[in-house]
């Protein structure tokens, strides 16, 4: 029983070290990425300094990656009034698929769609999906996780110093 023991405690610290070691630490840069989005403009994350940013890395075959896209239109007046850039990077899908699940997928808000030519994937060392990435406008990460309600969302860009009216 002991060996057991040992054995699983030894597994949960490889595994909780190997999960710890892919996520982007708070307050480090996120990973650039320069990708052409689904209606052919190129786009490159880092042109987005100085904009709040959540960057959700998904497919379109993932039930919960479509609980976050529903999250993200019941944060859409938030989201609308906070000026935050939703860019969603779908990972090992076509460009039909993509505009297939967008099609489904109406938000209300303006956003960026990509398909990943296996930069963010590789960037991110992606384990899990929805990864949802927030950024903060010196382009800092602020939290990458795993899926996030509307309630939270609004709870972590509250917690965000009031910029001044330009």
């Amino acid at each position: 029983m002991k060996k057991v023991l040992l054995s699983l405690s030894v597994l949960f610290t490889v595994l909780i070290a190997a999960v710890s070691a892919s996520a982007v630490e708070p307050g480090s840069s996120p990973p650039d990425f320069q990708l052409t989005d689904i209606d052919g403009t190129p786009f490159k994350l880092s042109d987005l300094k100085g904009e709040l940013i959540i960057l959700k890395l998904a497919t379109t075959w993932c039930p919960t990656c479509l609980q976050q896209s529903n999250e993200f239109i019941q944060a859409a007046a938030y989201l609308k009034e906070k000026n935050i850039r939703v860019v969603e990077v779908y990972l090992q899908d076509s460009g039909k698929m993509v505009r297939a699940y967008q099609d489904k997928t109406q938000y209300g808000f303006p956003h960026y769609t990509m398909v990943d030519d296996g930069q963010a994937l590789k960037a991110y060392n992606v384990y899990l999906i929805p990864r949802v990435i927030l950024i903060n406008r010196d382009f800092k990460v602020m939290r990458d996780g795993n899926i996030l309600t509307a309630g939270q969302i609004k709870a972590e860009f509250d917690k965000l110093p009031v910029s001044p009216k330009p």
